[in-house]
């Protein structure tokens, strides 16, 4: 379900943002409020992130990212702890060793589950409010069930949220048999939105709304039907690749689908400004948005 899985690997070096280019684009930003420091690959992997946290931090911005937690062990989450990172959102797709390992190809479900209690530990013997832990759950025809189960492990380990969303995109808009035929593919054997997976997915919700309350989980579910329009990405927030590549948000993914500027270019204020920035917020403001939009969870209200 990620575009990584797709692509040719690439080490932590070459897939990590180069610090310098990040510190130009924060000192681009004085009035940065939020910044998530994740893009396509595991946050935990990039040498320079406790650099990059604290240099945002101290700057002002609230500070998060997304983990599926394999290399969470305990010294990275008492680092973490420390930093002041505000959230750190777990993946987990599954409430069990069978389902979560088909899903998250050469993950242990003991090892992140271990690790998720671990930062929960890590946050209290610290006495810290931060980082605030919610656990992201991908809904999917394969793993929609499990959710009343793993709302009930969150409880026992002390996660306060549970966030479901939906796949991402359709990538409707690519080329059937060209380079994103296998994630195309994927979403369209495994996305609820269609009206045959309502009912499944319906009766999947309302079995997690009752464990969340019996656990006392807060508990974000998706919705099952398609209110177009409702993307506001391309004037709130933007999405900087390792390269350096500005594009309009994350849930376009590969830059060769979208791409506003480049910061080895131009500077972050330039590309905002620009043409390219302007041309793409006025179509997707009308009624005939980029394609590269059409197929977007968020646009479609699915998310």
């Amino acid at each position: 379900m990620c575009l990584v899985r797709y692509r040719p690997p690439v080490n932590k070096i070459t897939g990590a943002m180069p610090m310098v280019m990040f510190e130009r684009l924060i000192g681009d930003l004085p009035d940065l409020r939020q910044l998530t420091l994740q893009g396509l690959g595991e946050p935990l992997l990039a040498p320079d992130l406790l650099a990059m946290i604290r240099l945002a931090k101290g700057g002002g911005a609230r500070v998060g990212f997304n983990s599926n937690a394999t290399l969470l062990n305990a010294r990275r989450a008492a680092e973490l702890v420390d930093s002041g990172v505000d959230w750190l959102h777990v993946s987990l797709d599954g409430a069990d060793a069978g389902a979560f390992e088909a899903i998250r190809d050469g993950a242990s479900f003991d090892t992140v589950v271990g690790n998720l209690a671990g930062l929960v530990a890590a946050k209290r013997a610290a006495g810290s409010d931060t980082p605030w832990i919610r656990v992201v759950f991908v809904a999917m025809r394969r793993n929609v069930a499990q959710l009343p189960d793993l709302v009930a492990l969150l409880g026992r380990i002390g996660v306060a949220e549970l966030r479901v969303q939906n796949l991402s995109h359709t990538f409707g808009d690519t080329d059937p048999s060209g380079a994103y035929r296998e994630i195309r593919d994927y979403a369209a054997a495994e996305a609820l939105w269609t009206g045959e997976d309502r009912a499944a997915a319906d009766a999947a919700f309302a079995a997690a709304r009752r464990a969340a309350k019996d656990h006392g989980v807060m508990l974000r579910l998706p919705s099952t039907g398609p209110h177009p329009g409702g993307c506001t990405w391309p004037w709130d927030a933007a999405y900087v690749t390792s390269d350096g590549v500005v594009q309009p948000c994350c849930m376009v993914m590969g830059d060769d689908r979208v791409a506003l500027g480049r910061l080895d270019e131009q500077s972050f204020p330039e590309i905002w400004s620009g043409a390219h920035y302007q041309e793409f917020r006025r179509r997707l403001a009308g009624d005939d948005p980029p394609d590269v939009c059409r197929g977007c969870a968020l646009y479609q209200g699915t998310f």
